[in-house]
């Protein structure tokens, strides 16, 4: 089971600006282990940002992208106690869903 993805949303003016660090290894299938032998490919294929259950960001990836990915995403119309859930699927079939609470800025 993949990590927690760690999630921050915090608001300005009417705009959430929403932080995502999630944790994956996005093997590319091009690298070899300690013996030798190529790391299959495993890497997200699709992410799913939703505010308040609307889909505000549905995007395709590829194995072009590093290892743990970090997306940063602004949703326009947010208010503080809005949800925020980042959904990402991989090429293997696993899938992960993490929510965040949109804050007010300090």
């Amino acid at each position: 089971m993949a990590e927690p993805m760690r999630i921050r949303a915090t608001l300005q003016g009417d705009v959430a600006d929403v932080r995502i660090l999630m944790r994956h290894p996005m093997e590319t299938g091009q690298r070899k282990d300690a013996k030798g032998e190529i790391v299959p490919v495993h890497f997200i294929q699709n992410v799913v940002v939703t505010h308040n259950g609307k889909t505000v960001l549905d995007a395709q990836w590829s194995q072009a992208v590093s290892r743990d990915p970090f997306l940063g995403i602004r949703v326009k119309g947010a208010k503080a106690g809005d949800k925020i859930a980042v959904t990402w699927t991989d090429n293997r079939g696993d899938k992960r869903t993490d929510e965040a609470t949109v804050a007010a800025a300090s």
